[in-house]
């Protein structure tokens, strides 16, 4: 690999700061860890995100921590946050906000909904309907708010954490191809081993209590300085041709595929390759490797592509697909 080019290293800022910012984040997975058991792809995926300015579809059974999961993380940054619970009877309006008609100066003022936040938990996303679903479109891709015409930035950092139960339940409603493609990763949240289970019994019956995360002891350890220093260093990460012809190429591949009927789009192949990115930085590394690209394919690319129906009727699975996909697409050295 070559080293970083003047340009890039510039970017990347005092090596102590970018040293103190990754260990920050770093931090994150400690704090987490002390309210959630076992998930830590979960966790990895939601540090990428922030250092990626993406958002997480987080997918899992009931039960298996997907809330508590992004509540912790809340709770570890220095950051607003607030939670939206989608239920069929939401409103687009109920998160974007409303003009609001004020008797005493006979005018209408914009009382801002809870999209207006550093951090938005969107809890069982798929319990909504579609209308209420895209109200979140224009927010998560833009990062502003257009009410009565005039559009509203959305504060920086922006991060959309939403939760959802498998598509098969009862009352849900499947999330759009356009707004699953606007995020960035897709986690599942699986069930836990069985010690990973013995232990949360066990903390709980310690008196481990879910809903006061800060008597578990998990506190702040990274803010906005500490995002900015990491995003900073993230994008001064080498990225050689062969490595970006490496992304293309499984991208291709998936668009080629006999099993798909939708393959990766352009904008799925950028969000690889900033994935990819983050990983490699935060793994200690200034330049990106096909094992960086390997370990962000599945929970960047599994959303983004779709079954053919015989396919899916075979038992085939996205992740099958993009797993062959990556063993057959040609690594460079």
């Amino acid at each position: 690999m070559s080293a970083p080019t003047a340009q890039n290293s510039a970017h990347t800022g005092d090596a102590g700061n970018t040293d103190s910012a990754r260990a920050s984040l770093e931090a994150l997975r400690t704090e987490i860890a002390k309210a959630v058991v076992g998930q830590d792809p979960a966790v990895t995926g939601l540090v990428v995100a922030l250092l990626c300015r993406g958002h997480v579809l987080l997918e899992g059974v009931p039960g298996v921590a997907k809330t508590l999961l992004v509540r912790a993380l809340a709770a570890s940054l220095e950051l607003d946050t607030k939670r939206v619970q989608f239920t069929p009877d939401l409103m687009p309006s109920d998160i974007t906000g409303s003009l609001v008609y004020d008797a005493r100066t006979a005018e209408f003022s914009f009382q801002p909904g809870p999209v207006f936040t550093n951090l938005l938990l969107a809890d069982e996303i798929n319990r909504t309907p579609p209308k209420t679903q895209s109200a979140l479109l224009e927010a998560m891709e833009e990062r502003q708010v257009t009410v009565d015409g005039t559009p509203r930035p959305l504060p920086d950092p922006f991060l959309v954490a939403a939760t959802q139960n498998p598509v098969e339940y009862e009352g849900t409603y499947p999330l759009p191809e356009a707004q699953l493609d606007r995020f960035l990763l897709k986690l599942t949240v699986p069930l836990p081993s069985r010690d990973d289970e013995v232990n949360v019994l066990t903390r709980h019956a310690q008196g481990f209590n879910p809903r006061d995360l800060q008597a578990a002891g998990v506190r702040p350890v990274a803010g906005p300085a500490d995002l900015e220093a990491a995003r900073a260093a993230v994008a001064g990460t080498t990225v050689t041709p062969e490595i970006a012809g490496y992304v293309v190429d499984i991208c291709r591949a998936t668009r080629e595929s006999p099993s798909l009927a939708l393959g990766v789009s352009p904008r799925g192949a950028t969000a690889l390759l900033s994935t990819a990115r983050a990983w490699a930085w935060l793994t200690g590394r200034d330049y990106v490797t096909p094992d960086d690209v390997k370990a962000l394919a599945l929970p960047t690319l599994r959303h983004r592509v779709q079954l053919r129906p015989e396919a899916e009727m075979e038992g085939v699975t996205t992740d099958s697909v993009i797993t062959a996909i990556l063993a057959h697409v040609p690594v460079p050295r």
